[in-house]
């Protein structure tokens, strides 16, 4: 006699927390070298893509985060 048996694994709270943080880090750090990277292009240089020195924050987030975020 043969059975089948669907063994399921619960995913480990504290790797669940770690791949999260990780992910949270992770992004952060892409807004914070983002931020970093615009705010230093001068006026002048921001203008020739399109943006000026108040969009620098929502640009950076937008990029890190997404648009929906």
């Amino acid at each position: 006699m043969t059975y089948a048996s669907d063994i399921l694994h619960g995913r480990d709270p504290w790797v669940e927390l770690k791949a999260d943080l990780a992910a949270r880090w992770s992004r952060y750090s892409a807004y914070r070298a983002t931020l970093s990277e615009l705010s230093a292009l001068s006026t002048k240089e921001l203008a020739d893509i399109g943006l000026n020195r108040s969009q620098i924050r929502s640009v950076a987030f937008e990029h890190a985060y997404g648009p929906e975020a």
